[in-house]
């Protein structure tokens, strides 16, 4: 079984975001894009370096990459909920799309740029009967939908693990093998993958977390990652527990209304002399609730 978490942003970076590993990153991408849009190679702009991590320069655990025609991507996983999560993926989105000019360049010379957010908690409120997992966003016309190739520079998309509720024998895209080895990477070891999630990216993927090393800094850094992610889960079970109280509570108010209504019903109609039968096929009281009043 894994030792480490790969939805800890740590490990997904040490994991995805090197260049040993590049095919790991580019079977994920390739993963989300769609078939029409997939790439072929990637080349890697901020590849991890546990030195540069030491000297406190990695502050945001994301991964920037380009492909084979110039677009840029910035992949991250995000295990807890906080305010503005969309703002602020607009703001490293405009970063990273502005940043691409250098001296002597030109407008002509941007491309688009793709942010894809893997995230283990519910962003998007879906109507009922029409749940999903992945939401692709860009600029569209309001009225057609079209998307013209001059404004064709911003793609946000969202993988929602939580969501994800398909069991092994439901498992057949690589991006259902993706979501199942983040969600249940704890449960299997690189000997024991079951046949739905046994290609050679999800092997190689568990190996490598089998023999991740942290160095202190590292450990440290994970250990309070995994804390905030174990709280995530308590909380979120916590909330859950309030939400059937208060269900409870207001189901309990409710019941109580309508048995006072229906008393007071019952008096009314006893006072009036309606026979006994009648008052109980009106209210629903018995004959020995009704004789006590």
């Amino acid at each position: 079984m894994s030792k480490v978490n790969p939805k800890i942003d740590l490990v997904f970076k040490k994991l995805f975001g090197t260049e040993q590993n590049i095919n790991l990153l580019k079977s994920l991408v390739n993963s989300i894009l769609p078939k029409e849009e997939q790439v072929t190679t990637l080349e890697l702009k901020n590849p991890y370096n546990p030195a540069d991590y030491l000297s406190g320069k990695i502050s945001y655990l994301d991964i920037k990459a380009t492909d084979e025609t110039g677009k840029w991507y910035d992949i991250e996983i995000q295990v807890a909920p906080y305010d503005f999560f969309g703002k602020r993926l607009l703001f490293y989105w405009a970063k990273m799309y502005s940043a691409q000019l250098k001296s002597k360049q030109a407008y002509e010379d941007l491309r688009k740029t793709i942010v894809i957010s893997l995230i283990n908690f519910n962003y998007f409120v879906d109507k009922e009967g029409e749940e999903r997992y992945t939401r692709r966003i860009g600029l569209t016309d309001f009225d057609t939908n079209e998307i013209y190739e001059q404004t064709d520079g911003l793609e946000l998309i969202f993988v929602e693990l939580k969501k994800f509720q398909k069991e092994l024998p439901e498992i057949h895209t690589a991006l259902e093998r993706w979501i199942t080895f983040l969600n249940k990477a704890y449960e299997y070891s690189k000997d024991n993958l079951p046949k739905e999630l046994a290609t050679e990216e999800i092997k190689k993927a568990m190996e490598e977390l089998e023999i991740m090393y942290f160095n202190d800094t590292e450990q440290e850094h994970y250990e309070s990652q995994q804390r905030r992610y174990l709280d995530e889960i308590s909380f979120a079970r916590q909330r859950e527990r309030n939400k059937e109280k208060d269900r409870e509570q207001e189901e309990r108010k409710i019941q109580s209304a309508v048995d006072t209504t229906k008393i007071e019903i019952a008096i009314k109609m006893k006072l009036k002399g309606k026979p006994i039968d009648e008052i109980i096929d009106f209210t629903g009281l018995t004959k020995e609730q009704i004789e006590k009043l």
